[in-house]
């Protein structure tokens, strides 16, 4: 726990399908109703029953993006978990665990073991997941917290189950509670209250919230992780919302129906993984080719293939770059965090729409599947929303050129069936009108018309988009390089540096495509040791960097075994590339998953 501020990270262990997700409910809901800044991270496999999942919570005075460097509490609800985690526990950290069933080995001095007798405790209750609320007893005493909180939450959680229920588990709670405070010392400093609630979601939730807010019409997927929170979303809100959900047989469909959702003049999106996308690029390609506005929005996953289904990795760089054949123009955008991600969804419509083209959010489970608090005067409800030069009104038209070559590049978009606009849209090259070019003969000159046509529309595109900005002092002994999910952990390595006596500021880049070459060059030029890092094997973002731009970046961080940066390794590899390291530096992963 820093002592500076109230800071907490506590993580619970338990197999699959013995109930870790409503204890983590109860704790993101006491905390966000406190007042404080919460993040969770859960590390799960990708079976149903067995295994071993270990989620983590961090909660702080401070805004965090990250699951940070220690563990404070660890609730040890098998045998597994003690045994895989304890010796992590350092001193004046706590550790709980069913006294029943769990046996703890030697600790380090200055751990306090917590054990609970749960049986006593719940007068031997055949409810097998009671342990988990007796474990939440204890650690509300243990944070300081009064225990009407946890009561209003468990009410709360399961107040749709009948009274019953939510008084066997206040009751179970309370044992809980009165048996720390008998036994247990709590941590030195307790959970203040903060200065306003917050609310909380997961970046899958932003993402689908992000579209709902841009006036999407139409959503559709294919299930496949981490992006069917998305989904979930979507459906559990569809109704009320006026949105269209579909649940499709494939990827190769859903990419389809939402390019003709859009066709038809409704702002339409989906969202996938690596292998879903894959069946994506060709229609993706088509959206280019017809001039149709819409999203795709792919999360990564520890790859290729099938790979860790369940895990997070930033590797699909180069397969969103490469995604469909020949020069066609698209936005290819990676969010930095939840609250980014909800705000990018309608700047990407708005430009997609302006432009005429398909947009891709490129993400990955960090963020997606992520659980993040936001104060909600941050969350902006009603964005604005431009759709460019669309059509939506009959009116007479005297031989209306549905891809006029325009000096822009831009040719007005009729809505399909408006009276006075009939044209043809189809995936082959055209002429202005729609008609094919290989219809009529392959006229080389008509073909490289409608490609520069196309490629005009983001001459000046670049304006259009926030270039991106160095953060922190000019001067800085070191300058880290990160794009999207990065974003949140490089900031706290920085702030680690600096307390260690290293200056560090940070260049994010979070339009990929376009690429703002200038800016990225001006920045950079005036560095002094310059450092990227990125969650893959080969350095996808520094081989894309060094194609727009020919700039080649002083020393290399890169992670690629399925878990995300901690602060303190970005912190390490630093001092290493300064000590002389020319080869990239990738940190030892601790066992805490």
């Amino acid at each position: 726990m820093s002592s500076a501020h109230f800071d907490v990270a506590l993580s619970i262990g338990v197999a699959a399908g013995q109930g870790i997700a409503t204890p983590g409910n109860i704790l993101s809901l006491m905390f966000v109703r406190r007042g404080l800044h919460f993040y969770a991270y859960n590390a799960y496999q990708s079976i149903i029953r067995g295994g071993h999942i270990f989620l983590t919570i961090r909660v702080s005075e401070a805004n965090i993006q990250t699951h940070g460097d220690k563990l404070d509490l660890l609730l040890c609800l098998n045998q597994d978990t003690m045994d895989r985690h304890l010796h992590l526990m350092g001193p004046g950290t706590r550790v709980l665990y069913n006294s029943d069933t769990i046996k703890p080995d030697e600790v380090a001095e200055g751990v306090g073991l917590c054990p609970m007798p749960i049986a006593e405790l719940t007068d031997k209750s055949k409810n097998k997941l009671i342990q988990n609320t007796v474990a939440l007893g204890v650690t509300t005493f243990l944070l300081g917290i009064e225990f009407r909180v946890l009561q209003e939450a468990l009410t709360e959680q399961f107040q749709r189950k009948g009274s019953a229920v939510v008084d066997e588990n206040v009751g179970m709670a309370r044992a809980g509670f009165d048996h720390a405070q008998a036994n247990f010392e709590p941590f030195p400093k307790a959970a203040p209250v903060g200065p306003r609630p917050q609310a909380v979601w997961t970046g899958n939730e932003a993402l689908a919230m992000g579209g709902a807010a841009a006036g999407v019409k139409f959503y559709c997927a294919y299930p496949m992780s981490p992006s069917t929170g998305v989904l979930h979303w979507m459906a559990k809100n569809a109704r009320e919302l006026g949105i269209m959900v579909r649940q499709l047989e494939d990827e190769i469909a859903v990419a389809n129906m939402v390019i003709g959702a859009a066709h038809a003049g409704c702002r339409a999106m989906c969202a996938t993984s690596g292998g879903g996308f894959a069946l994506m690029t060709e229609a993706i390609g088509s959206a280019a080719m017809m001039e149709i506005p819409c999203v795709f929005i792919t999360v990564q996953r520890a790859g290729p293939s099938t790979g860790v289904p369940t895990k997070t990795e930033q590797g699909d760089l180069w397969q969103v770059l490469g995604a469909s054949q020949g020069d066609f123009e698209r936005f290819i955008v990676a969010p930095t965090s939840a609250l980014d991600a909800y705000n990018t969804i309608p700047e990407l419509f708005n430009l997609v729409d302006k432009c005429q083209c398909p947009g891709i959010v490129i993400t990955d489970l960090l963020i997606s599947e992520g659980t993040f608090s936001v104060d909600p005067d941050d969350i902006n409800m009603q964005p604005e929303i431009d759709r460019g030069e669309l059509i939506m009104k009959s009116a007479k038209q005297d031989g209306y050129l549905r891809y006029k070559n325009t000096e822009s590049g831009i040719s007005p978009r009729a809505v399909p069936g408006l009276e006075g606009f009939v044209h043809v849209v189809a995936t082959d090259e055209h002429d202005e009108d729609g008609v094919l070019i290989s219809d009529e003969f392959t006229n080389p000159h008509k073909r490289r018309m409608m490609v520069e046509k196309r490629a005009r529309k983001f001459r000046n595109v670049a304006k259009l988009i926030a270039p991106p900005e160095l953060e922190g002092p000019a001067d800085a002994e070191v300058t880290l390089i990160g794009w999207g999910s990065t974003y949140g952990v490089i900031q706290e390595a920085i702030e680690q540096l600096k307390a260690e006596g290293v200056s560090a500021n940070h260049l994010p880049i979070k339009w990929i495509v376009p690429l703002n070459g200038d800016a990225v060059v001006e920045i950079l030029s005036r560095c002094q040791r310059t450092i990227i890092v990125e969650n893959n094997y080969s350095g996808q973002f520094y081989r894309y960097l060094r194609s727009e731009t020919g700039l080649t970046i002083g020393g290399h961080i890169r992670k690629y075994d399925g878990e995300p940066f901690m602060p303190h390794h970005i912190v390490e590899g630093v001092k290493e590339q300064l000590a002389g390291m020319t080869e990239p530096y990738i940190p030892v992963q601790e066992i805490m998953v």
